[in-house]
């Protein structure tokens, strides 16, 4: 439904651009939850664009159950499956395997393995503050900087988290821009592997000789089994893989028939084909590896514990999931209003790419309101009509966007970042050493993010 009453493109991109400095505005400087701040810009921009009174709720209504359609089913059973391989001790299993497998001397490497792997279906901070304890006790093992063992952690989650679904920031910009969340899951595993190599994993060693940060205090009251009272012994590393790499296959499997049916080697119609593609969508592919969890670990949780840690997982998201479905309510005002039209207009005008104001405009409301949900999925609602306008776009353009525009949103962490003081004061570093190192990491991962996107956008 295109209610747009207002068809001057000055008028609409002024709208626009007020938009914008209100949210920021009322998000850092009047301190408004950014899901109440999202939804008042969305009635006023509706208002002021020219949608018909009588349309403005729906408009709003529509872009806020589109988009929670596709992130609250995803994340939701993510965070089901992360707090049961948490409380397991999932994470020191496979910490403490990929240590033995890769040797004592790359136990940084093998703890930032651990993390990616780990980070598939847990949220950054979440899985941050399970794999503390672990980190720590493995930096007091070995000795040097905790930057050296903290920091490929650290940086494993922030890619897994920015780049790659069932987390809510890829997902809702999937959504608001079409693209193919299979291909996109595939896509950001490419691109954050080396990215986390080069951004997190080099910079951390380098980092943590230049500059030697002891254990922090808090250390010596962590006990490091944190899972202890519900189970009797932790899973095998071999369950652990079995369980992360579950999701990841059958997606991929639903990707690789798409591919081959596409290019004519299989039969899409045939019944078998379209059985396998429904076990391979990512809401289906998480059931089932929520369902293999419930089958591994109910024996030694208890019913009763499982039912209620799968409960308590639920409660933490519930902020993420409305403010990402605030960001898609005020995508669909954008796009009813026609602001985004406009906003395309010009940038053909200025022959920026596509990819290029993706990144800048996502880094600009990055820079300026701290939370990185808030810049992806904000600034994937300003792309949407861009994308759509234009012309020649593969599949594959369409998650380079969504990368791009991810590493827009992770560049720059600083005062305004809960993720700055999270790392902050849970490795007791100063405010000036956070900056020259955690903001300098997270600079890195999104600008290298963004150029490989960009690099790829062009060969393919």
């Amino acid at each position: 439904m295109d209610a747009t009453m207002v068809s001057n493109p000055t008028h609409l991109l002024l709208t626009g651009l007020g938009a914008v400095i209100l949210l920021v505005i009322l998000i850092i400087r009047l301190r408004v939850h950014a899901f109440v701040a999202l939804i008042l810009v969305s009635v006023l921009t509706a208002a002021i664009a020219g949608i018909a009174s009588e349309d403005i709720v729906p408009v709003m209504i529509g872009g806020f159950g589109g988009t929670l359609a596709s992130v609250a089913l995803l994340v939701g059973l993510g965070c089901m499956i992360g707090k049961l391989l948490e409380v397991t001790g999932g994470a020191q299993v496979l910490a403490d395997g990929l240590i033995n497998r890769f040797g004592e001397n790359r136990a940084p490497f093998a703890i930032g393995v651990a993390s990616l792997l780990f980070g598939f279906p847990i949220f950054f901070d979440a899985g941050l503050i399970v794999m503390f304890p672990i980190l720590l006790s493995v930096a007091a093992r070995f000795g040097g900087s905790t930057i050296k063992y903290a920091f490929p952690a650290a940086g494993a989650f922030a890619v897994m988290h920015a780049f790659v679904p069932p987390h809510p920031g890829p997902v809702a910009a999937a959504d608001l821009l079409g693209a193919n969340i299979g291909l996109l899951l595939f896509t950001g595993l490419v691109i954050a592997i080396p990215t986390w190599y080069l951004g997190a994993y080099l910079f951390a060693l380098y980092a943590g000789e230049k500059t030697v940060l002891p254990l922090p205090e808090m250390f010596k009251n962590i006990n490091s089994q944190a899972d202890g009272s519900f189970h009797s012994a932790p899973p095998s590393f071999a369950t652990v893989l079995l369980v992360l790499l579950t999701p990841v296959l059958l997606i991929f499997m639903d990707t690789g028939l798409n591919t081959l049916q596409v290019s004519g080697v299989i039969n899409g119609d045939q019944t078998w084909v379209h059985i396998l593609r429904t076990l391979g969508k990512t809401p289906i592919a998480l059931l089932i590896t929520l369902l293999l969890c419930l089958a591994l670990f109910t024996k030694s949780l208890g019913k009763e514990n499982v039912e209620k840690l799968c409960g308590d997982s639920l409660a933490p998201i519930c902020g993420v999931i409305l403010v990402t479905g605030a960001g898609g309510m005020f995508g669909g005002v954008l796009r009813s209003s026609g602001i985004g039209e406009a906003l395309a207009g010009l940038l053909q005008d200025t022959g920026l790419p596509v990819i290029v104001a993706a990144f800048v405009i996502s880094t600009c409301l990055r820079v300026a309101q701290g939370s990185a949900t808030v810049a992806l999925t904000t600034t994937a609602a300003l792309m949407a009509p861009i994308v759509a306008a234009t012309p020649g776009l593969s599949d594959a353009d369409y998650c380079f966007i969504v990368i791009a525009i991810a590493g827009g949103a992770t560049v720059l962490s600083h005062f305004n970042d809960s993720g700055f003081w999270l790392v902050s004061r849970l490795l007791d570093m100063d405010e000036k050493t956070t900056l020259k190192t955690w903001t300098v990491m997270e600079t890195l991962l999104g600008s290298i993010a963004f150029i490989i996107a960009g690099l790829l956008s062009i060969v393919f």
